[in-house]
C-alpha cells in the first residue's frame, strides 16, 4: 500500500518530507508538491500539519526507530518537536532558543540518543526554513555546535535529496544565502581555496596514509581537508592505504587508522589499497624498461646516493634493454642477484631538481606483504605508484603538502611517460607544531625506547594521544577548519589548538573541587550543620545537571589560601556563602595548622571578598582519592633545526603527578569525562575511581589528566586574593615563566644598540628586499637553481647581520640609536665611580647579573656552542659598559653606585623592595631580631661543617626557625638573608661564589706554570661545549640522585635490555637471559631432586575456563589480553592469553586424578605470562610480558602439601642469597596480601636501599582445597572406597623480576655489579700494551698468552673470556666490562708476561692486585668467592641497618620516612591494615612515576624480633586489638 501526502510548495513541511525520504525502504510514501500540506487517511481522519504527519510516518515505520529506542527517548523527541514549532519558530525567542540548542549539542552528535531521530529532522527543518539562520550561517556567526550539527546533517543523502526536491528551498538558498547551500558551507570555512577546475559532483580526492603507525594531527589536517572538498563539491573521497613497503605495513595499524578516521567523522566513499594495483604497476614498470625509459641498477645504495648528489650517471644507465629485462626477471623472482638491484627511471641526471635525477621506482624485497603474502618480490616506490593509482582511481585533485613540491615534476613526468590521465596537484602547508615531532620514524623511536607509554600517550601528537589528553573531535575539527588550505608555512604553538578546544568544553564541563592532599588546612566552623544540598554542576548551564555538595562544621581549604587570610576577614566559600575568620592557629614554626571561623550567610555581598574552594568532612560523603597529572612537551626545544638531532632535546621528565583529595562526586566520573576543577583548570578522566577490591583490599584513585586551555598564563589555583592592604611580591608565576624572554629582549636590544644604527637599518632593508625576492620566485614556481641561488644570498645577508649585531635576524628588527662612544677617562678610578649615576650603575649591575645567569643556564643545559657564544658576547659588552661608567672592572658582588656603608641597606633583609619590610626595618626590635637570626644561622652552619650530632643540629635549627617566625609576625613577610637578590636561591649564590673564586684564581700570578696544563684541561672539559665528543658509554644519571633514570640507563647500557615497539614489552638480550639461565639451572636441579617434572601448557585460555575461576581471576581481569581475530575474521569466542596458568592446568588435573595412587602430581613449567593493564612499566620489575616458572602440585593430604610450601620457599631464599648475593626475609603474608583463593602465602622479601622500598622476591602458596573444589579435582578415599576427597594444592613462582632486583641492589654509578655465581663471564681478560711500536711477534705472543689463561681458567670451571677487539683501547674495554658488571678483570701486558704475573681488578670495590701465574686458579677462585661473600655482606649490612623494631606509631611513621622497614606488633585485621597504609602515607614520590604510598604489610617474619604477650596491642593507635605477631611493614614495589 502506498501512502500519499501533499506537501506545500510555499511552506515546505521539511520534517515530514525527511521522514518520508528516510523510511521509503520500509513503507511506500509518495510526496506530491502542491498548495497545502495534507495527508488523508480516511473520510473521517486526516492530518494537515508538518509535525503531525512526521509523527504518524515515524510511528508507522517503527522498525526504523525514529521515535527513539525507549519511552524516555520518545519523550525527548516530543520535547524537540514542540521546541521546533514553539521557541525556535517564535521571532522573539529565536536567539535564546538557538543558544539553548548550542549548549545541548556541546558533546552530542544527535539530539536524542546515539542515532538520528525525528527530533533532528524537526529542528533541522525549522532552521533550514529560517532566513535569519541562513544569514547568520553565511556571515560565519552561527554558534559553533549548532553549526557543526547542521552541516553534518546537511551533508547526508536524505537531507540533500529533500533540499533538491523542495522547490521553494532552492530559491530561498539562492536569494538568502547567496548561492547554493553548498557554497554557504564553503564560505563558512573561511580559509579554503577554491580548487581550480573542480566541478560539483565530479570531484574525486584521496587520503593515502601509510599503515606504519597511528595518525597524528598532521594527518588529521590532510584527512579533514580532503573531506571538506568532498562535501563542498558533492564529490568522492577515497581512503587509500599506501602499502608499497611490506616492511612497514601492519594490519594492526590499518585498524587503528580506520578507527581514527571514524573518530574524526570522516565518511570515505571508497576504501582501497595501493596493492590492489600491483599487477598493473608492474606492467607499467616493464613497459618503461622496454621503451628505454627505465633501467635496472645494482649500484650500492650509498654510492648511488653520492652519484645522484654529484650528478654522475650510473654505470648501468646505458645497459641494453635485454640486460635490463633479464635483471628485472631476477627481481621478480626475488633471487640473490635480484635483491641487489632496483629499477630507476631514466629522466635527467643533470637536473637542478634532485627528484628528477633518475629516481628509484622499484626495489626488490624478499619479505611477506600483509595483504599479498609472498606473491610479489619487486615492490614499487610510493612516488611511482602514486601517480598511476591516482590516475586509475579517477582522482581529479591530488592534495599534497608543500614539502612534496620538488616531486611534482617527477609526478607529472610519470603521467606523461605512461600516457595516463593527468590529475591536478593542489599544495597546502603541512601542520607544524612546536616542541614535538610529526615524523612517524621519530614517533616510533619514542614508543620503542619507552619514553612514552604507547601511541596514545597524552604527550604524543597522534589523534589518539591528543584525544586522550582531552582534545575533543569538535575542537580538533574547528582548529583544522581555521587552518584551511593555505600554503603559508607557519610553526604553531600548541596554545592555539587548545584554545579552540576550550571553546568547546567550557560551556559544558561540570565544575568540581580538589585540594592538594599535603597542603590542606582544616577550618572549624561553629554552628555549621552537617547537611547535603544539590547545586548546579555548571554555574551558567543548568542543562549540565546537578551535583551534591556536602556541608559540615569541619572543612578543608588549601594552605596557600589559608596563608592569605587574616583575623576578622570576610571570605566567600564557593557554593556556600560568606564566613568570618575568627582565629588563625599556628605551630612554633609559624605554619598555619587550623582556622576558626563562623558562618555569615546573611551577608550576601561577594564583590570584594576572596573566593575559596573547600571540601567538607562529612559522614555521607567520603573524599575521592585523586591524582592530577600534568605533562610537559616531549621535545624541549621549540623548533628543531634541520640538522638537529631530536634525541638531544628529549624532555626526560615530562609527567608530573599531584596527589589530591577530591570532591565526593568524583567517584561518579567515567573514563573520558571532561570536567573543570575550580581554580585549577580543565581535566579529563583517564582512569575512574575504583573502590576497594575484595581480593586485594586496594582501591584505585581517580586519575585526571590536565587539559591545556590555550592560556599563556596559568589558571590561579590557590592563594589568589583581591587585597590592597598587604604588599604583594612583584613577580607572578607568569613573570617567572617569561623571565628568560625578558632577559633575552634586554640582551638583544643592548647588542643592537652597540652597533651603528644606520648600518644595521641598511642591512635590515637588504634582508627584507631579498626575502621578498625569494618569496616571489617560489610563488611563481621559478627554476629551483634560481631559487637556491637567491636563498644563499639571503642566508649570507643574515650572517652579515649577525656579525654586525651579535644576534640572529628576526623579521621586524629595529636597531636602537647608537650611543656616542665616550673618551676613556684619564682621572683615577674613584673619580669615575663618583661621577657615575648610582641608579644607572645599579641598573647595569642588574643586567650583568641577569645575563650571567642566562649564560650559566645555557651551559648547564648544554645548549649549542653558537648560542652560548652570542650570549657571552652580550655579557662582555655589558661589563665593558660597567667599566666605562665606574672606571673599574666588574666583579661579582659589586654594590654599584650606592654607599656601601649604609647601615639600613646592609642589614635590610627585605632587599626585594617590599615597602612594608623596609618600614619594619626601622624598628629597633626588628634590627635586633635580624642580628639574632644571623648569629643563629652562623651557629647552625658551623655545627653542620663540624659534622656535629644530628640531635644537636636539629635543636639549633628549631631555634633558628622560631626566630624567623617571630620576624614574620613582626614584619608580615618571610626573612630573607642580606644580599639575597630579592629571592635568588642559595644554589645560584653558591655558583656565583664559585665562579668568582675561579676568576680570581685565573687573575693571580701563575706561580706554578707546570700545573697549568692539567688545570686547563679540567676546565676545558667542564666548560667547552662540543669541543670533544663524548662516547656516552658510561652512566649519566646517579643512583642516589635519580634512581629511575639510573635504572633505565644501567639496563640498556649494560646490554641487558632492548626496548620494543610494544609498550611494556622488552627484548632480553643475552647478557640478561644468561642470568635467567643460571637461576633456571640452579632451581631446576633442586625441584627435580624433589620429584617435580617439567611440562608445558598452552598460552591460550578459553573464555569459559576463565569464567569458572571468576573469583580468583578477578584481580587479573583488567590485565587479561584477549585474541579476538584470526587474520581478518572475528573469532567466535575471544581467547585469553594466560595471566597465570591455574585455569589452563587444573581442568587437566581433574581428568588425570582418579585414585590416591595418581597423587601427588608435581608439575612445573618454565614459560611466559601476559598481564596487560598497568600505568608505569619498568623493565624486569613491572612488564606486560615476563618469564617465570610456576609450579602446581596436588596432594592427598595437607601435611605433605604444607611441607612442600616451605621447602620451595627455602629454595627461593637460596636463589637470592647463594646466587644473587641478596639477603631476604622469609615470612607469611597477611590475610589482605595473600594470594586470592589460597589458604596462606609465604614470601621472600628483599630490600632496595636506594629507594628505601621492599620488593617481593618470590612466593609459595598453599591453596588448600579451594581450587580443587572449583575444578572438581577429587580422588577416591582409600579408607572409604565409595567416598571421594578433594586434593590439597600448592602453587609457587619465581620471575625475571629477580634480574631487576639484582641490578637495583648491587649496581653503582659505574654500572652493574654481578655476583660471580650468576655471571655468564666471571673473569674478563684484557690484553694491554699493544702499541704501534710492539712487534707483531710480541703481539701474537701476548694474545696467545691471553688465550692460554682463558683455557686454564675454563678447565677449572671458571667462566672466563678475553676481549681481543683491536678497534677499542684497553681503557674503553675496562669501562665497558665494568658497566656490564663482570666480577673480575685481568689485565695482561708484555711486562706482566715477562714477569709471569698478571693484574686482577675487582669490580665490587675496584681493588687492584698483582698475582703470580703460579697458583693462578686457586687465587682467582678465592677472589671470586670473596667477591660473592662481600656483595652479600654489604647488602645484608645495608638491609639490617634499615630494619627497625617498634611498637610506637610515631616511631613507625618516622622510621618509614627514613626509608626503613618496620617490624611492629599487628592484630592482622584487614580494616586496620588499610588504615595503617592510609595514615602512614606521606605522599613522597620515591621515584619519578612510582605511586605514592603508605606502609604496606610485607609479611609476618618467621624469625620474630620479639615475643608477643597478652598485653601487646596493635601498633595502630586507634586499634586496641591484641597483636598476633610482629609484622614487617614498608613501602614496596
Amino acid at each position: 500500500m502506498t501512502i500519499t501526502f501533499e506537501a506545500s510548495s510555499s511552506n515546505p513541511p521539511l520534517a515530514a518530507v525527511l521522514v518520508a525520504e528516510y523510511v521509503k525502504d520500509v513503507i511506500q510514501v509518495k510526496v506530491n508538491w502542491g498548495k497545502n500540506t495534507l495527508i488523508k487517511l480516511s473520510n473521517d481522519m486526516s492530518f494537515n500539519s508538518n509535525t503531525a504527519i512526521a509523527r504518524y510516518l515515524a510511528r508507522l515505520a517503527s522498525s526504523v526507530k525514529l521515535y527513539g529506542n525507549n519511552t524516555l527517548e520518545a519523550t525527548e523527541v516530543d520535547h524537540w518537536l514542540e521546541f521546533s514549532v514553539g521557541r525556535l519558530g517564535c521571532p522573539s525567542e529565536y536567539k535564546d532558543a538557538v543558544e539553548y540548542l548550542n549548549q545541548v549539542l556541546g558533546l552530542r552528535t544527535y539530539l536524542v540518543g546515539d542515532s538520528i531521530s525525528l527530533a533532528d529532522f524537526s529542528v533541522w527543518g525549522a532552521l533550514r526554513g529560517n532566513s535569519e539562520w541562513l544569514a547568520t550561517l553565511q556571515r560565519k556567526q552561527a554558534p559553533t555546535h549548532v553549526s557543526r550539527w547542521y552541516k553534518f546533517l546537511s551533508a547526508q543523502e536524505q537531507f540533500q535529496a529533500t533540499e533538491k526536491s523542495a522547490p521553494k528551498l532552492a530559491t530561498a538558498a539562492t536569494t538568502k544565502a547567496g548561492g547554493s547551500s553548498t557554497s554557504t558551507k564553503k564560505e563558512d570555512a573561511g580559509k579554503f581555496v577554491e580548487l581550480p577546475g573542480a566541478e560539483k559532483g565530479k570531484l574525486v580526492v584521496r587520503f593515502p596514509p601509510e599503515a606504519s603507525g597511528y595518525l597524528h594531527i598532521g594527518h588529521a589536517k590532510a584527512a579533514l581537508l580532503n573531506q571538506y572538498y568532498q562535501l563542498a563539491f558533492d564529490g568522492t573521497l577515497i581512503m587509500r592505504f599506501d602499502d608499497t613497503n611490506p616492511a612497514k605495513e601492519s594490519s594492526e595499524f590499518e585498524q587503528v587508522i580506520l578507527g581514527d578516521i571514524e573518530l574524526l567523522g570522516l565518511k570515505p566513499n571508497k576504501f582501497t589499497h595501493t596493492s590492489d594495483h600491483f599487477d598493473i604497476i608492474l606492467e607499467y614498470g616493464e613497459k618503461m624498461i622496454k621503451k628505454g625509459q627505465a633501467y635496472v641498477d645494482d649500484t650500492e645504495p650509498e654510492v648511488m646516493k653520492q652519484e645522484r648528489e654529484q650528478r654522475q650517471e650510473s654505470k648501468n644507465r646505458s645497459n641494453s634493454v635485454e640486460k635490463n629485462l633479464k635483471l628485472w626477471q631476477e627481481m621478480l623472482k626475488g633471487s640473490e642477484e635480484g635483491q641487489k638491484c632496483c629499477v630507476r627511471a631514466k629522466i635527467d641526471m643533470n637536473s637542478d631538481n634532485g627528484c628528477m635525477r633518475d629516481p628509484t621506482i622499484f626495489r626488490c624485497k624478499n619479505e611477506i606483504h600483509v595483504r599479498t603474502g609472498d606473491k610479489y618480490k619487486a615492490y614499487p616506490t610510493y612516488d611511482f605508484a602514486c601517480p598511476i593509482v591516482d590516475s586509475r582511481e579517477d582522482v581529479t585533485h591530488a592534495l599534497r603538502t608543500t614539502e612534496y613540491h620538488d616531486r611534482d615534476d617527477q609526478y607529472y613526468w610519470f603521467i606523461e611517460a605512461l600516457g595516463l590521465r593527468r590529475p591536478y596537484i593542489w599544495e597546502y602547508s603541512r601542520l607544524n607544531l612546536q616542541n614535538t615531532v610529526l615524523s612517524k620514524r621519530k614517533l616510533t623511536w619514542f614508543v620503542a625506547n619507552g619514553y612514552v607509554d604507547g601511541w596514545d600517550d597524552p604527550r604524543f601528537p597522534t589523534v589518539r594521544g591528543v584525544l586522550r589528553r582531552g582534545m575533543t573531535v569538535e575542537g580538533l575539527k574547528q582548529f583544522m577548519v581555521a587552518q584551511g588550505s593555505s600554503r603559508s608555512v607557519v610553526m604553531m604553538e600548541w596554545d592555539k589548538i587548545w584554545s579552540f578546544n576550550r571553546k568547546v568544553i567550557d560551556p559544558v564541563a561540570p565544575r568540581y573541587v580538589a585540594l592538594k592532599k599535603d597542603e590542606m588546612v582544616p577550618v572549624n566552623l561553629t554552628a555549621a550543620k552537617e547537611e547535603v544540598k544539590e547545586v548546579a554542576k555548571h554555574p551558567k548551564n543548568v542543562d549540565v545537571g546537578k551535583k551534591k555538595v556536602y556541608y559540615s562544621s569541619k572543612v578543608f581549604v588549601e594552605g596557600a589560601d589559608a596563608e592569605t587570610m587574616s583575623v576578622g576577614e570576610v571570605v566567600t566559600f564557593v557554593n556556600w556563602g560568606n564566613i568570618i575568620i575568627k582565629k588563625i592557629n599556628k605551630d612554633s614554626a609559624g605554619k598555619i595548622t587550623s582556622l576558626d571561623a563562623e558562618l555569615n550567610l546573611e551577608n550576601t555581598d561577594y564583590k570584594k571578598t576572596t573566593k575559596v574552594t573547600w571540601l567538607a568532612e562529612h559522614s555521607l560523603g567520603a573524599f575521592t582519592p585523586t591524582v592530577c597529572v600534568n605533562f610537559e612537551n616531549i621535545i624541549s626545544k621549540p623548533v628543531l633545526d634541520k640538522d638537529d638531532d631530536f634525541k638531544k632535546y628529549i624532555g626526560h621528565q615530562t609527567r608530573f603527578e599531584s596527589v589530591m583529595v577530591g570532591d565526593p562526586e568524583l567517584v561518579n566520573l567515567k573514563k573520558g569525562d571532561i570536567i573543570q576543577l575550580q581554580r585549577r583548570g580543565f581535566y579529563i578522566c583517564d582512569q575512574p575511581y575504583e573502590p576497594l577490591s575484595p581480593h586485594t583490599g586496594r582501591d584505585s584513585p581517580c586519575v585526571l589528566f590536565y587539559i591545556p586551555d590555550g592560556h599563556q598564563k596559568d589558571m590561579p589555583t590557590a592563594g589568589s586574593k583581591e587585597k590592597t592592604k598587604q604588599a604583594k611580591p612583584a613577580s607572578t608565576k607568569q613573570e617567572q615563566k617569561g623571565g628568560k624572554k625578558k632577559e633575552e629582549k634586554k640582551a638583544e636590544s643592548q647588542v643592537v644598540s652597540s652597533a651603528d644604527s644606520t648600518a644595521v637599518q641598511a642591512m635590515v632593508d637588504k634582508i627584507t628586499a631579498q626575502g621578498d625576492l625569494v618569496r616571489k620566485l617560489k610563488s611563481e614556481k621559478a627554476d629551483k637553481s634560481a631559487v637556491d641561488a637567491e636563498v644563499k644570498n639571503l642566508l649570507a645577508l643574515k650572517a652579515d647581520y649577525k656579525k654586525l649585531t651579535g644576534q640572529d635576524f628576526k623579521p621586524g628588527a629595529k636597531p636602537q640609536a647608537k650611543t656616542p662612544a665616550k673618551t676613556p677617562a684619564k682621572t683615577p678610578a674613584k673619580q669615575a665611580a663618583t661621577s657615575a649615576d648610582p641608579a644607572k650603575v645599579d641598573a647595569i649591575i642588574t643586567e650583568i647579573t641577569n645575563q650571567g645567569d642566562k649564560v650559566r643556564g645555557l651551559k648547564s643545559k648544554k645548549a649549542p656552542k653558537e648560542e652560548v657564544d652570542v650570549e657571552v658576547k652580550v655579557l662582555l659588552g655589558l661589563k665593558a659598559q660597567y667599566k666605562e661608567m665606574t672606571g673599574t672592572d666588574y666583579k661579582p658582588g659589586a654594590t654599584g653606585g650606592k654607599k656601601a656603608d649604609s647601615k639600613e641597606k646592609t642589614h635590610n633583609p627585605g632587599a626585594s623592595g617590599d615597602k612594608k619590610t623596609e618600614t619594619a626595618n626601622a624598628d629597633p626590635e626588628v634590627t635586633a631580631l635580624v642580628t639574632k637570626i644571623t648569629s643563629q644561622g652562623e651557629k647552625v652552619r658551623t655545627l653542620k661543617t663540624n659534622k656535629a650530632p644530628k640531635d644537636e643540629v636539629d635543636a639549633e635549627v628549631k631555634t633558628l626557625l622560631a626566630l624567623k617566625a617571630q620576624y614574620k609576625e613582626k614584619t608580615g613577610s618571610d626573612y630573607k638573608p642580606p644580599g639575597s637578590g630579592g629571592g635568588r636561591d642559595k644554589k645560584e649564590k653558591k655558583e656565583k661564589e664559585k665562579k668568582s673564586k675561579e676568576k680570581e684564581n685565573k687573575e693571580k700570578p701563575k706561580e706554578k706554570p707546570k700545573e697549568k696544563p692539567k688545570e686547563k684541561a679540567k676546565e676545558d672539559k667542564s666548560s667547552a661545549e662540543g669541543a670533544k665528543k663524548q662516547s656516552r658509554l658510561g652512566l649519566e644519571a646517579k643512583k642516589e640522585e635519580n634512581l629511575s633514570e639510573w635504572y633505565s640507563q644501567i639496563i640498556t647500557k649494560s646490554e641487558m635490555i632492548e626496548y620494543y615497539d610494544v609498550s611494556g614489552c622488552y627484548v632480553l638480550r643475552p647478557w640478561a637471559y644468561s642470568i635467567w639461565e643460571e637461576i633456571k639451572s640452579f632451581f631446576d636441579k633442586k625441584i627435580k631432586a624433589l620429584g617435580v617434572e617439567n611440562c608445558y601448557f598452552p598460552i591460550f585460555v578459553s573464555h569459559s575456563a576463565l569464567e569458572r575461576e571468576k573469583t580468583h581471576i578477578a584481580d587479573f581481569a583488567p590485565e587479561v589480553a584477549w585474541v579476538t581475530k584470526s587474520g581478518q575474521s572475528e573469532l567466535a569466542e575471544p581467547i585469553a592469553i594466560r595471566p597465570t596458568s591455574e585455569t589452563a592446568m587444573y581442568p587437566a588435573y581433574a581428568k588425570w586424578v582418579q585414585s590416591h595412587r595418581d597423587l601427588p602430581i608435581r608439575l612445573n613449567q618454565w614459560c611466559n605470562v601476559v598481564r596487560w593493564e598497568f600505568k608505569h612499566p619498568q623493565p624486569f620489575l613491572r612488564t606486560r610480558e615476563f618469564l617465570w616458572q610456576e609450579g602446581h602440585t596436588a596432594w592427598s593430604n595437607r601435611k605433605d602439601a604444607v611441607e612442600e610450601v616451605y621447602t620451595i620457599l627455602d629454595y627461593y631464599a637460596r636463589v637470592y642469597e647463594e646466587l644473587l648475593a641478596i639477603p631476604v626475609i622469609k615470612g607469611q603474608k597477611t590475610e589482605k596480601e595473600k594470594f586470592a583463593g589460597g589458604d596462606f602465602t609465604t614470601t621472600v622479601e628483599a630490600y632496595i636501599g636506594a629507594s628505601g622500598r621492599a620488593i617481593q622476591g618470590a612466593t609459595s602458596h598453599h591453596l588448600g582445597q579451594n581450587f580443587s573444589k572449583m575444578f572438581d579435582i577429587t580422588f577416591e578415599d582409600p579408607g572409604q572406597p565409595s567416598k571421594h576427597q578433594y586434593v590439597h594444592q600448592n602453587s609457587w613462582g619465581l620471575t625475571t623480576r629477580t634480574i631487576g632486583v639484582l641490578c637495583m641492589v648491587h649496581g653503582d654509578n659505574r654500572g652493574l655489579i654481578l655476583p660471580p655465581r650468576i655471571a655468564s663471564v666471571e673473569t674478563i681478560i684484557v690484553p694491554c700494551g699493544i702499541t704501534a711500536t710492539l712487534s707483531d711477534a710480541d703481539k701474537n705472543t701476548l694474545l696467545d698468552k691471553c688465550k692460554s689463561y682463558v683455557d686454564l681458567f675454563r678447565s677449572a670451571n671458571i667462566k672466563a673470556k678475553a676481549d681481543y677487539r683491536d678497534n677499542y683501547s684497553p681503557g674503553w674495554k675496562f669501562n665497558h666490562w665494568e658497566l656490564k658488571g663482570v666480577p673480575l678483570r685481568i689485565e695482561l701486558g708484555p711486562r706482566d708476561m715477562q714477569k709471569n704475573q698478571f693484574v686482577a681488578v675487582r669490580r665490587d670495590n675496584g681493588e687492584k692486585v698483582t698475582l703470580p701465574e703460579e697458583g693462578a686458579i686457586e687465587k682467582i677462585k678465592a677472589l671470586l668467592d670473596d667477591i660473592q661473600t662481600s656483595l652479600f655482606n654489604n647488602a645484608k649490612k645495608e638491609r639490617d641497618a634499615h630494619v627497625k623494631v617498634t611498637s610506637s606509631w610515631d616511631e613507625f611513621c618516622t622510621f618509614l620516612d627514613q626509608k626503613n622497614l618496620i617490624m611492629a606488633p599487628f592484630c592482622g585485621e584487614i580494616p586496620c591494615e588499610e588504615k595503617i597504609k592510609k595514615d602512614s602515607a606521606r605522599d613522597q614520590d620515591i621515584e619519578p612515576g612510582a605511586p605514592s604510598m603508605g606502609a604496606k604489610s610485607l609479611c609476618y617474619p618467621f624469625d620474630q624480633p620479639a615475643e608477643v604477650s597478652d598485653s601487646t596491642i596493635c601498633v595502630y593507635p586507634d586499634c586496641n586489638n591484641k597483636a598476633i605477631k610482629y609484622c614487617m611493614f614498608g613501602r614496596s614495589y
